[in-house]
Protein backbone atom coordinates (compact mmCIF):
# COMPACT_ATOMS: atom_id res chain seq x y z
CA UNK A 1 0.00 0.00 0.00
CA UNK A 2 0.93 3.52 -1.04
CA UNK A 3 2.53 5.48 2.18
CA UNK A 4 2.87 2.57 4.59
CA UNK A 5 5.68 1.60 7.08
CA UNK A 6 5.98 -1.71 5.31
CA UNK A 7 7.18 -1.83 1.42
CA UNK A 8 9.36 -4.13 -0.15
CA UNK A 9 12.07 -2.36 1.28
CA UNK A 10 11.35 -3.28 4.24
CA UNK A 11 10.04 -6.16 4.99
CA UNK A 12 9.87 -6.98 9.31
CA UNK A 13 9.67 -10.81 10.56
CA UNK A 14 7.66 -11.24 13.71
CA UNK A 15 5.48 -13.12 15.75
CA UNK A 16 1.31 -13.00 15.15
CA UNK A 17 -1.79 -14.43 16.22
CA UNK A 18 -5.38 -14.13 15.14
CA UNK A 19 -8.02 -15.10 16.94
CA UNK A 20 -10.87 -14.74 14.60
CA UNK A 21 -8.68 -17.39 12.13
CA UNK A 22 -7.91 -19.57 14.93
CA UNK A 23 -4.24 -18.82 14.07
CA UNK A 24 -1.95 -19.35 16.80
CA UNK A 25 0.88 -17.11 17.97
CA UNK A 26 3.10 -17.65 14.33
CA UNK A 27 5.90 -16.56 11.83
CA UNK A 28 4.65 -13.51 9.87
CA UNK A 29 5.84 -10.63 7.92
CA UNK A 30 4.28 -7.59 7.33
CA UNK A 31 4.11 -6.32 3.83
CA UNK A 32 2.21 -2.92 2.86
CA UNK A 33 -1.12 -3.35 5.12
CA UNK A 34 -0.92 -7.26 5.29
CA UNK A 35 1.08 -10.05 7.14
CA UNK A 36 2.28 -12.95 5.44
CA UNK A 37 2.00 -16.27 7.18
CA UNK A 38 4.81 -17.96 7.04
CA UNK A 39 4.12 -21.17 8.35
CA UNK A 40 0.97 -21.40 6.00
CA UNK A 41 3.82 -20.25 3.22
CA UNK A 42 5.87 -23.04 3.85
CA UNK A 43 2.80 -25.51 4.39
CA UNK A 44 1.78 -24.86 1.21
CA UNK A 45 5.04 -25.09 -0.55
CA UNK A 46 6.25 -21.80 -1.45
CA UNK A 47 9.43 -22.03 0.56
CA UNK A 48 10.90 -25.40 -0.92
CA UNK A 49 13.59 -23.58 -2.40
CA UNK A 50 15.22 -21.97 0.48
CA UNK A 51 18.16 -24.07 1.87
CA UNK A 52 16.25 -25.31 4.67
CA UNK A 53 12.69 -27.08 5.50
CA UNK A 54 11.14 -24.46 5.81
CA UNK A 55 7.95 -25.92 7.55
CA UNK A 56 10.16 -27.28 10.51
CA UNK A 57 11.78 -23.64 11.24
CA UNK A 58 8.15 -21.78 10.39
CA UNK A 59 6.56 -24.13 12.09
CA UNK A 60 6.77 -22.81 15.57
CA UNK A 61 5.35 -19.85 18.07
CA UNK A 62 8.90 -17.57 17.67
CA UNK A 63 11.72 -16.71 15.55
CA UNK A 64 14.49 -18.56 17.44
CA UNK A 65 14.95 -21.41 14.73
CA UNK A 66 15.40 -19.15 11.96
CA UNK A 67 17.60 -16.81 13.75
CA UNK A 68 19.78 -19.77 14.49
CA UNK A 69 20.01 -19.84 10.91
CA UNK A 70 23.00 -18.84 8.87
CA UNK A 71 23.50 -15.57 7.32
CA UNK A 72 23.06 -16.72 3.87
CA UNK A 73 19.71 -18.21 4.64
CA UNK A 74 18.56 -15.34 5.88
CA UNK A 75 19.65 -13.62 2.85
CA UNK A 76 17.87 -16.69 0.83
CA UNK A 77 14.45 -15.74 2.77
CA UNK A 78 14.65 -11.88 2.04
CA UNK A 79 15.22 -13.06 -1.64
CA UNK A 80 12.21 -15.32 -1.81
CA UNK A 81 9.95 -12.60 -0.31
CA UNK A 82 11.47 -9.85 -2.75
CA UNK A 83 10.94 -12.27 -5.60
CA UNK A 84 6.96 -12.99 -4.05
CA UNK A 85 5.56 -9.78 -3.04
CA UNK A 86 6.88 -7.07 -5.62
CA UNK A 87 4.35 -5.68 -7.64
CA UNK A 88 6.63 -6.61 -10.78
CA UNK A 89 7.05 -9.84 -8.91
CA UNK A 90 8.77 -12.87 -11.06
CA UNK A 91 7.17 -15.35 -9.10
CA UNK A 92 3.32 -15.74 -9.73
CA UNK A 93 2.03 -18.55 -6.96
CA UNK A 94 0.96 -16.03 -4.63
CA UNK A 95 0.50 -12.89 -6.96
CA UNK A 96 -2.12 -15.20 -10.04
CA UNK A 97 -3.93 -16.98 -7.23
CA UNK A 98 -6.46 -15.35 -5.24
CA UNK A 99 -7.50 -18.22 -2.65
CA UNK A 100 -3.74 -18.88 -1.56
CA UNK A 101 -4.12 -15.18 -1.04
CA UNK A 102 -6.22 -15.24 1.17
CA UNK A 103 -5.15 -18.33 2.89
CA UNK A 104 -1.78 -16.71 3.49
CA UNK A 105 -2.17 -13.11 3.84
CA UNK A 106 -3.77 -11.72 6.76
CA UNK A 107 -4.98 -8.47 7.56
CA UNK A 108 -2.05 -6.51 9.37
CA UNK A 109 -4.53 -4.19 11.38
CA UNK A 110 -6.43 -7.59 12.88
CA UNK A 111 -3.47 -9.14 14.18
CA UNK A 112 -1.92 -9.41 17.74
CA UNK A 113 1.70 -9.38 17.87
CA UNK A 114 3.78 -10.88 20.41
CA UNK A 115 7.50 -11.45 21.51
CA UNK A 116 9.41 -12.26 18.31
CA UNK A 117 12.00 -14.34 20.14
CA UNK A 118 12.49 -16.54 23.04
CA UNK A 119 14.96 -14.68 24.99
CA UNK A 120 16.55 -16.53 27.87
CA UNK A 121 18.83 -13.46 29.08
CA UNK A 122 20.09 -10.53 27.79
CA UNK A 123 23.18 -7.93 28.42
CA UNK A 124 22.52 -4.61 28.82
CA UNK A 125 25.40 -1.95 27.93
CA UNK A 126 25.95 1.17 29.99
CA UNK A 127 27.01 3.13 26.60
CA UNK A 128 24.97 6.86 27.33
CA UNK A 129 27.94 9.12 28.11
CA UNK A 130 25.51 11.39 29.58
CA UNK A 131 23.40 8.89 31.25
CA UNK A 132 26.21 7.22 33.11
CA UNK A 133 27.50 10.86 34.33
CA UNK A 134 23.83 11.67 36.03
CA UNK A 135 23.52 8.65 37.52
CA UNK A 136 27.31 8.70 38.90
CA UNK A 137 26.71 12.11 40.23
CA UNK A 138 23.80 11.23 42.08
CA UNK A 139 25.99 8.57 43.91
CA UNK A 140 28.99 10.05 43.80
CA UNK A 141 28.76 13.87 43.35
CA UNK A 142 29.56 16.44 40.80
CA UNK A 143 33.81 16.28 39.72
CA UNK A 144 33.12 12.55 40.40
CA UNK A 145 30.80 11.35 38.15
CA UNK A 146 32.12 8.80 35.44
CA UNK A 147 34.30 5.65 36.95
CA UNK A 148 37.62 5.64 35.69
CA UNK A 149 36.86 2.39 33.95
CA UNK A 150 34.32 3.48 31.85
CA UNK A 151 36.02 5.40 29.03
CA UNK A 152 38.21 2.12 28.36
CA UNK A 153 35.91 -0.78 27.90
CA UNK A 154 32.32 -1.62 27.62
CA UNK A 155 30.71 -1.77 30.62
CA UNK A 156 27.89 -4.40 30.45
CA UNK A 157 25.57 -6.42 32.75
CA UNK A 158 23.13 -8.80 33.06
CA UNK A 159 19.38 -7.41 32.62
CA UNK A 160 15.88 -9.16 33.43
CA UNK A 161 14.78 -10.82 30.35
CA UNK A 162 11.22 -10.88 31.57
CA UNK A 163 11.37 -7.51 31.39
CA UNK A 164 11.15 -7.45 27.71
CA UNK A 165 7.80 -7.32 26.29
CA UNK A 166 6.01 -6.91 22.95
CA UNK A 167 4.87 -2.86 22.27
CA UNK A 168 1.76 -2.04 23.72
CA UNK A 169 1.83 -3.99 27.00
CA UNK A 170 1.19 -1.69 30.31
CA UNK A 171 4.22 -0.97 32.81
CA UNK A 172 3.44 -0.99 35.99
CA UNK A 173 4.94 2.30 38.51
CA UNK A 174 7.55 0.68 40.44
CA UNK A 175 6.98 0.41 44.43
CA UNK A 176 9.69 0.69 46.93
CA UNK A 177 11.10 1.88 50.28
CA UNK A 178 10.93 5.19 50.89
CA UNK A 179 11.74 7.73 53.22
CA UNK A 180 9.23 9.46 54.82
CA UNK A 181 11.40 12.61 55.78
CA UNK A 182 14.42 12.69 53.47
CA UNK A 183 16.39 15.16 55.63
CA UNK A 184 15.89 12.81 58.66
CA UNK A 185 16.23 8.72 57.99
CA UNK A 186 14.61 8.38 61.88
CA UNK A 187 11.42 9.11 61.14
CA UNK A 188 11.16 5.95 59.43
CA UNK A 189 10.10 4.73 56.04
CA UNK A 190 6.87 3.69 53.82
CA UNK A 191 6.31 0.74 50.96
CA UNK A 192 4.96 3.28 48.34
CA UNK A 193 4.99 4.12 44.48
CA UNK A 194 8.09 5.66 43.40
CA UNK A 195 7.70 9.69 43.67
CA UNK A 196 9.83 10.22 40.23
CA UNK A 197 10.28 7.99 37.17
CA UNK A 198 13.26 8.13 34.74
CA UNK A 199 13.19 5.84 31.81
CA UNK A 200 15.73 5.23 29.30
CA UNK A 201 15.34 4.58 25.34
CA UNK A 202 16.88 2.02 24.24
CA UNK A 203 17.98 -0.06 21.30
CA UNK A 204 18.26 -3.59 21.64
CA UNK A 205 20.04 -5.98 18.88
CA UNK A 206 19.31 -10.12 18.60
CA UNK A 207 22.44 -11.70 17.23
CA UNK A 208 21.73 -14.71 15.30
CA UNK A 209 23.53 -17.10 13.13
CA UNK A 210 26.48 -19.02 14.28
CA UNK A 211 27.84 -17.28 17.95
CA UNK A 212 30.56 -18.31 19.71
CA UNK A 213 29.32 -20.11 22.55
CA UNK A 214 29.95 -18.21 26.21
Amino acid sequence: ADGSHFPIQNLPFGIFSHAARGLDPRPGVAIGDSVLDLRQAAAEGLLDDVPFHAPSVFGGDSLNDFMARPRADWQAVRAWLTGLLGRDAADASLREHPDRQARCLVPRAEVQMHLPAQIGDYTDFYSSREHASNVGEMFRGKGNELMPNWLHLPVGYHGRASSVVVSGTPVVRPKGQLQLDKADPTKGTEHAPCRLLDFELEMGFFVGGDTPPL
